[in-house]
């Protein structure tokens, strides 16, 4: 609603500004109506215009912040779950791992995981993964994103977590 009010205000006085600086020119017609134009015609006169025909806005805009926002670039890549050194109990294997992205994540970007350093399926456009079938033991992941010329901008802290899985071994 806001950027309507705006484009109709600007809308206004770009009509004010190039009604002021237009020539009218006026004529009679076969019938003998007066005809008002922009444009001349043999036998039309110029119209004086002593003021320009302005109409003048009631809204005060200097409290509305029309500029245009500027994206920082700068990002940055945090896994938030799971936490560095968190025991993951699963007898599935599976794992889930959400991120954020600072400070917005925008149309274009992807995020890579790694596990164990090497990439986890391939990239996408959130940061939730749901890793499935993980081994037992000590494993480190990471995310990457990822621009839309497949160049890396930003890389997470790498965060250790350890998969534990019920073993059917028994012990001797």
């Amino acid at each position: 609603m806001a950027r309507f009010c705006i484009f109709f205000l600007l809308l206004t006085q770009a009509f004010a500004v190039f009604a002021g600086s237009a020539k009218v020119y006026v004529w009679r017609n076969e019938q003998g109506v007066l005809v008002f134009s922009d444009s001349p015609k043999p036998g039309a006169e110029e119209v004086d215009i002593k003021e320009p025909n302005t109409v003048k806005s009631s809204i005060d805009t200097s409290i509305l912040d029309i500029k245009p926002k500027a994206i920082d670039n700068n990002y940055q890549v945090e896994i938030v779950q799971p936490e560095n050194n968190a025991t993951v109990r699963d007898n599935t294997g599976s794992a889930y791992v959400s991120g954020r992205i600072k400070p917005i994540f925008k149309r274009g970007l992807k995020i890579q995981l790694y596990l164990d350093d090497k990439p986890y399926k391939k990239p996408q456009t959130h940061t939730m993964f749901v890793l499935r079938n993980i081994d037992r033991g000590e494993h480190q992941i990471k995310m990457s994103l990822i621009d839309d010329k497949g160049k890396v901008i930003a890389t997470s802290s790498p965060v250790t977590f350890y998969m534990h899985r019920i073993s059917v071994n028994k012990a001797k």
